[in-house]
């Protein structure tokens, strides 16, 4: 089965090769995949065939066809969502830690989408199919251990102007994560340019200076509170990149607590008596995924021009963790 799809380009300034463009905002689109497309002819800008390295200038429109899954693989299930605010256009939706944003391959049960599409459905309501029915509305996307808020379109039009605004970094995102030791300066900007690591492709590298490509990545931070061998910071995202939190936190050596992938399960800048060891294997049984939450999302609807504000309080996990070393400390 093929999907059509119509992006238009905004008034970008940066160079961006149209291959790398649609694989941002078609989700379910593989480089290659989007590759193979534009050699057979099967994506245009501004009607005319162009070539994968093709750079995009302001207000290009694309036309895209691209297979996607098979519909049926992709069914609603009556998952409980937790529903922050609705109206006529869109969703917010906070994100419990464990769920996938959306299917995948092998992984085609139990996400967000299969949850949103359940309670569309049973509202006899629509959701924008922009990016293809597999995504359900989906704006932007959280990892999978990742709690927090996410977007959800209920129309093309509406996905649309999100996507630009999530592009054109307009919208207030803040995560709450702890992390591991004390950051030396309790306030800052981390930036990088940040690619898929040549050694593990599920996982995202820096890259250093004398190395080509990537996309650059700035995280600001601050310290909210400082415990024994651990920190809660609050992050600003200026730039949505994956996995960009995680692996800026690890690569300044303080990765966040829990985080499998990015070494947030062994210690950090802590010397390691058997009481401390004690403490991290109890914390660590309290957070069993990385200790990261999407706390605030904040823009202007897209629609109606009104200024949103969703603030989620931490999950129960975080809480505990924190309730441990603040106890702990006294």
């Amino acid at each position: 089965m093929e999907k059509n799809y119509k992006l238009s380009v905004p008034n970008i300034k940066e160079k961006q090769r149209l291959d790398k463009y649609i694989t941002q905002f078609v989700e379910n689109a593989t480089r290659t995949k989007v590759q193979k497309s534009i050699n057979m002819g099967n994506v245009l800008v501004n009607g005319n065939f162009v070539k994968s390295n093709y750079i995009l200038k302001p207000y290009d429109e694309i036309e895209i066809e691209l297979p996607v899954p098979d519909k049926q693989d992709i069914l609603p299930e009556n998952i409980p969502l937790d529903i922050v605010f609705e109206d006529d256009y869109l969703l917010i939706v906070n994100k419990p830690a464990g769920m996938v944003t959306h299917p995948a391959y092998k992984n085609y049960s139990g996400t967000l989408v299969n949850a949103v599409m359940y309670y569309a459905k049973s509202k006899n309501d629509s959701l924008s199919s922009l990016n293809g029915f597999e995504r359900a509305g989906i704006v932007h996307r959280l990892d999978k251990d990742t709690s927090g808020l996410l977007v959800i379109a209920k129309d093309e039009v509406t996905h649309s102007k999100l996507s630009d605004l999530f592009m054109r970094h307009t919208i207030d995102r803040e995560y709450q994560a702890i992390i591991w030791g004390h950051l030396k300066q309790k306030s800052g900007v981390i930036e990088s340019r940040l690619a898929r690591d040549k050694r593990d492709r599920k996982k995202v590298a820096v890259l250093r200076d004398d190395e080509e490509g990537g996309k650059n990545a700035i995280t600001i931070y601050n310290v909210i509170e400082e415990y024994g061998f651990l920190s809660l910071v609050r992050l600003n995202l200026k730039t949505g990149r994956t996995h960009q939190i995680r692996v800026h936190l690890s690569s300044k050596g303080h990765p966040v607590f829990g985080d499998e992938t990015y070494g947030g399960c062994v210690p950090h800048s802590v010397s390691l008596t058997n009481n401390i060891k004690a403490q991290i294997k109890n914390l660590l049984e309290l957070m069993p995924r990385q200790a990261l939450h999407a706390k605030i999302l904040g823009f202007v609807h897209p629609i109606t021009k009104e200024k949103l504000f969703f603030e989620s309080e931490l999950p129960q996990d975080m809480k505990n963790v924190l309730a441990v070393l603040k106890q702990n400390a006294s």
